[in-house]
């Protein structure tokens, strides 16, 4: 895991977060990519979303193990692993859970992309669920070899401070001074950036294990 260039209207850690290169064959077939290859950084994950959180910060980091755990030192292919998430689509935060474990795998529900041609090459639908029986926030199964993982996310192990505890009340009541508000904010950033940087590979938050998938 590499780090990425830093963009300057981001916290200046999200250049120190893991990122994630992969080939996907969709986008060799059109052109969009030289080989089909693609880079994304976290602050993709934060476009995409619209925020950045410890929800945020753990998907991106279940997904990148799993694919790391599925692939080793070889480059993921987007678009040929299926992805599951254990709770229901409209459950807490698995929607944007499984936002970013697309923006990596490809893996879109019934409305993703339905392929090319009679035989439908290249196809993403149907390759993301949601309610699946795992030991686990979300399981990753390559579609060639079948392999697969499930992981577990404890966020526990990067706790909230103790100054939090006063502080998070009032920001989410709207009645928080503007140096509150202020504060929360970094707060918030900071748990982040510790569970990106400080605990990216700390297995006490982030757990990869086998997973015997169901065809």
């Amino acid at each position: 895991m590499n780090t990425e260039p830093r963009d300057q209207t981001f916290p200046a850690f999200y250049a120190e977060a893991p990122r994630l290169t992969v080939r996907d064959p969709l986008a060799q077939f059109l052109g969009a990519a030289r080989q089909g290859v693609m880079e994304y950084c976290y602050a993709d994950a934060v476009r995409l979303a619209g925020h950045s959180c410890p929800t945020v910060a753990g998907a991106w980091l279940m997904t990148l193990h799993g694919l790391r755990a599925l692939y080793g030192s070889d480059m993921p292919v987007r678009g040929e692993v299926e992805v599951v998430l254990r709770d229901a689509q409209d459950q807490g935060v698995t929607g944007v859970i499984a936002s970013v474990a697309q923006l990596l795998t490809g893996a879109a529900p019934a409305t993703g992309f339905q392929g090319i041609g009679p035989a439908r090459r290249f196809a993403r639908h149907n390759l993301l669920a949601f309610g699946s029986a795992i030991d686990g926030v979300l399981g990753l199964r390559r579609q060639d070899t079948g392999q697969a993982v499930q992981v577990r996310l404890d966020a526990s192990a990067v706790p909230w401070p103790d100054e939090m505890k006063a502080l998070m009340p009032r920001a989410i009541a709207g009645q928080a001074t503007s140096g509150e508000q202020e504060r929360f904010a970094q707060l918030w950033q900071d748990r982040v950036r510790r569970m990106l940087t400080e605990h990216a590979e700390d297995t006490a938050m982030v757990q990869v294990s086998p997973w015997t998938a169901t065809p």
